[in-house]
């Protein structure tokens, strides 16, 4: 498992060099799934560019890229030619419904599962977590993105808090669970 839950994407350096350890490979051969669905309103557009740009500052050539919408579901082994999917931000619910209605929240758990590498940003981290019903369940506890002041880096206490909050230049990391858990950034 290989879980990156953001607020803000690779906003450090930090982070980028987190990501690209994590990447476990050369950033060049890396193939990476941008997965834009999130952004249904202005304000989330006016980021995508930011987003992928997270993506191309670490090294990920621009023709590795593929932009996923969404509107099918992906087979697994399609999905397995992807290094890292990367879940932008905008409107959770509507991203989720998606996500659940392509059937491709099964996919994506069974890619994470399978040490499958994801970024998510914002929505594209609240999906995981219990802040809404039929999440994809990966944290049982609610998450809080783009906060003020978030948790404290190091490894997450077990059993979980109601919520764990992220500012946006941290990151919750899910390794395993519930072992696995860590806050880095700051």
């Amino acid at each position: 498992m290989r879980v990156l839950l953001t607020s803000a994407g690779l906003e450090t350096k930090a982070l980028e060099a987190y990501f690209v350890k994590l990447a476990g490979k050369e950033m060049s051969a890396v193939r990476a799934l941008f997965i834009p669905t999130a952004a249904v309103n202005a304000d989330a557009v006016e980021v995508l560019p930011k987003c992928m740009h997270d993506l191309l500052k670490c090294g990920i050539p621009d023709q590795n890229i593929r932009v996923y919408d969404l509107h099918t579901g992906m087979t697994p082994e399609e999905l397995r030619q992807y290094d890292v999917v990367y879940l932008c931000g905008g409107d959770t619910r509507y991203l989720l419904k998606r996500i659940n209605e392509t059937g491709f929240n099964k996919t994506l758990l069974s890619y994470i599962r399978e040490n499958g590498m994801v970024l998510g940003v914002s929505a594209g981290s609240l999906i995981f977590a219990n802040n809404i019903p039929d999440n994809l369940g990966l944290l049982d506890t609610k998450l809080d993105v783009h906060c003020a002041q978030g948790e404290p880096c190091g490894k997450v206490a077990i059993p979980l808090k109601d919520n764990i909050r992220l500012t946006n230049t941290c990151a919750l990391v899910i390794r395993s669970f519930p072992d696995g858990l860590e806050i880095i950034g700051g």
